[in-house]
């Protein structure tokens, strides 16, 4: 059994800055890459940053700049700092892990809950 448990959503003015954290827990043998994914109502959920666990990041053109993903490997944690917000970040956002579990010889895909992150005035 996995989880990936998301915190740190809210409601931010625009400028605003957040901390989003996901934990990621249970039987995990090893952890590939840990990123966030977002979806606003009626539009696709869509890649917001992603890190491998050899140090590469991925970023949407429209965060590079502002937000910045880290991990911290000894607690299987991943983090977004999300910087000079606009209400167009106002989504859901989504831990995302590609890990093998103690009791599997692949890897696969998880998500978190999501945690909602609104920007507005």
């Amino acid at each position: 059994q996995v989880q990936l448990v998301e915190s740190g959503g809210g409601l931010v003015q625009p400028g605003g800055s957040l901390r989003l954290s996901c934990a990621a827990s249970g039987s995990i043998f090893s952890i590939n890459a840990m990123g966030w994914y977002r979806q606003a109502p009626g539009k696709q959920r869509e890649l917001v940053a992603a890190l491998t666990s050899g140090g590469s990041t991925n970023y949407a053109d429209s965060v590079k700049g502002r937000f910045t993903i880290s991990r911290d490997n000894a607690k299987n944690t991943v983090y977004l700092q999300m910087n000079s917000l606009k209400p167009e970040d106002t989504a859901v956002y989504y831990c995302n892990a590609d890990l093998r579990t103690t009791w599997s010889v692949r890897s696969r895909e998880y998500w978190g809950q999501g945690t909602q992150v609104t920007v507005s005035s």
